[in-house]
């Protein structure tokens, strides 16, 4: 399969006008989309995010591979950690390098990050991608996961958008890797729900997944609007109208996934109907159509009161929480509603109350159990995004 990146970014640049206008038509409601969030709030929540930040670098990180452990103790196995946790605290520290005032301290850590994950990158699969596991000679490798990989993608957008005019060598590899997402959609129009990005190329799963559609079709759409190929838009436009086809349940959230046998899998976990709020707020800003937005809208409306019911939020893990809401802080920059800022800092003063040990910094969602790498870096996201400022919310990912 030709890698359609090569073929489109070679002659386009990045954020050309189509996404430098939707940021300008943006600014002017940016400013009323945290108007709860005072100066000293988000001055608490950055001491918050460095402490938390502070303790899974010193429980998890390996300054000599610069790989980190899946669990703290760990409790054997493998010795890193898989692909998808290491995206989460990539992802989180890149968080922490747009808090104001304290960002400058993580730039080199970011770039550690990225300089990292290549021990997972498998250059002779077809298409290349990212294994689930550190290939050798660190580890063993693994499965390529389409949503590991969307993840990762996500990640370097995110990298492009906070670099000073622009990293084109992050945005090139987001495209490589969606070409790899493309190649991973069902093409057998005999199975139920025909069409979807299967969850992963491994043999014992036909599963097609919220989590491999939805973050795909945000990579499209970032694509999209930073080099104006049809290409991404028409793949990002196909992924989204699965999704929305197949996985809406009747009270307006998502479903996780359909099997070859046509059974849906029901739970509705939040980070799918983040990605969702965010696919669509990104439709919106690649075609100016309002329909997009009042879908995103009303997922969220629907997903705050569903997650706050009986206090579900605790009932799912904070990793999800963390993707849930980075997407309704970026529906706040179109459709401002205190609510999303308001159920973010509930959640995040909740668990700090509940669940941090104050004596080492890390979150025990598990009492005694193992802490996670993705625990402990959803808290780190969560934290560092309340100290963000509105203005920023449309580099997040």
């Amino acid at each position: 399969m030709e890698n359609h990146h090569l073929r489109t970014l070679s002659r386009r640049t990045a954020l050309v006008g189509g996404l430098a206008a939707a940021m300008g038509v943006a600014a002017a409601s940016t400013a009323h989309a945290d108007s709860s969030a005072s100066a000293t709030a988000r001055g608490r929540y950055a001491q918050r995010a460095r402490q938390t930040y502070a303790a899974l670098q010193r429980y998890f990180y390996d300054p000599t591979t610069s790989l980190y452990l899946e669990e703290y103790p760990r409790q054997g196995g493998n010795p890193w950690s898989y692909v998808w946790p290491f995206s989460q605290a990539m992802i989180a520290t890149q968080v922490m390098a747009g808090i104001p005032g304290l960002g400058r301290q993580y730039v080199d850590d970011v770039a550690d990050r990225y300089t990292a994950l290549e021990a997972y990158w498998n250059p002779g699969a077809e298409p290349p991608g990212y294994d689930s596991y550190v290939r050798p000679p660190l580890g063993h490798g693994g499965d390529i996961f389409y949503d590991d990989n969307e993840w990762n993608a996500l990640g370097f957008i995110q990298r492009h958008y906070m670099t000073p005019g622009g990293d084109q060598a992050a945005l090139r590899r987001a495209a490589e890797i969606f070409d790899l997402v493309v190649y991973g959609w069902d093409t057998d129009p005999t199975h139920p729900c025909p069409g979807g990005v299967f969850w992963t190329q491994a043999t014992w799963s036909n599963d097609r997944n919220t989590c491999s559609n939805a973050p795909g079709a945000e990579v499209g759409f970032h694509l999209y609007l930073a080099t104006r190929d049809e290409y991404y838009l028409d793949w990002a436009f196909k992924m989204y109208e699965w999704v929305r086809s197949y996985m809406l349940a009747p009270n307006g959230l998502y479903w996780d996934h359909v099997d070859l046998a046509g059974t849906i899998e029901k739970t509705q976990w939040s980070y799918n109907q983040g990605t969702m709020i965010g696919a669509g707020v990104l439709a919106y800003r690649a075609t100016g159509d309002p329909t997009y937005l009042d879908h995103a809208q009303d997922t969220a409306t629907k997903a705050l009161a569903f997650y706050a019911e009986n206090e579900r939020y605790f009932d799912q893990p904070a990793r999800f929480h963390a993707i849930f809401f980075a997407n309704l802080l970026q529906l706040s920059v179109y459709r401002p509603d205190p609510a999303y800022r308001k159920a973010m800092t509930w959640y995040a003063d909740e668990a700090y109350r509940r669940y941090r040990d104050h004596a080492t910094g890390l979150y025990r969602f598990e009492g005694e159990r193992p802490v996670t790498l993705l625990e402990q870096s959803g808290m780190v996201r969560i934290e560092g995004m309340l100290a963000w400022l509105p203005r920023d919310y449309q580099s997040l990912t």
